[in-house]
């Protein structure tokens, strides 16, 4: 009976325009380097170096053996005397909460994004590899110009699956007090002493941009199986 619309209506601007845009810049940011580096990895799991094998493996599963909210105190607290340490200062250097989230979340999400790629390139059957090696091609170009290609085709529905869930994962950010979209709505419902109002209205928005993202997915899902 005494809920609050108008709280929503007042804070409507903060919310999207400092709150909902950080959320998606981490997203993006964080998806665009974690592909990247989730590829690379992926590439030295396959590898037959040794070495490189035995390190890609050993990164990917510290990382999904570890719960993303201590990671980000982690790195939260780490990089800023890691970054000291490089450069031979004395202080911990000023890295701000969004880097530090960004590099949180993009080296955390890579080992995902890494097994999601290692089956994609494994999904392609291993003639097309002997018939790009039979034309010429080395394995950086065959790796290029053949296999990555046709497995970010397969596993690009699985790729924005896993984009939503780290969606979903940036609210976490707020155990390092920054202001994503969640910590926003936490912060003027904390203000106004409207939790109800706030955290329904959240969870409101949450819900209708993955399910908006998630039938995108099928949609997606559904033409890719078509080409194949």
């Amino acid at each position: 009976m005494n809920y609050d619309f108008d709280v929503i209506a007042r804070s409507w601007e903060y919310l999207f325009k400092e709150g909902m845009r950080f959320t998606l810049t981490l997203t993006a940011l964080a998806m665009v380097g974690g592909v990247v580096l989730g590829t690379l990895l992926a590439l030295m799991r396959l590898s037959p170096i040794k070495p490189l094998s035995a390190f890609a493996g050993a990164y990917v599963n510290l990382m999904r053996s570890l719960p993303l909210v201590l990671v980000i105190f982690w790195f939260f607290f780490l990089v800023p005397w890691l970054g000291a340490w490089i450069l031979g200062s004395k202080e911990p250097i000023k890295v701000g909460a969004f880097a530090s989230a960004l590099i949180t979340f993009t080296l955390f999400e890579a080992a995902f994004f890494c097994e999601i790629m290692r089956a994609g390139i494994q999904s392609i059957p291993s003639g097309q590899i002997s018939a790009a090696y039979a034309i010429g091609l080395n394995y950086r170009q065959a790796m290029s110009y053949v296999v990555l290609p046709q497995a970010f085709r397969n596993m690009l529905p699985v790729l924005m699956t896993q984009t939503i869930i780290l969606f979903q994962d940036t609210s976490l950010v707020y155990v390092i007090s920054s202001t994503d979209f969640l910590g926003a709505a936490s912060k003027v419902a904390n203000r106004d002493s409207r939790l109800l109002e706030m955290y329904t209205f959240a969870a409101l928005v949450y819900f209708v941009i993955c399910s908006l993202a998630s039938w995108g997915v099928r949609r997606l899902q559904a033409r890719t199986a078509i080409i194949r």
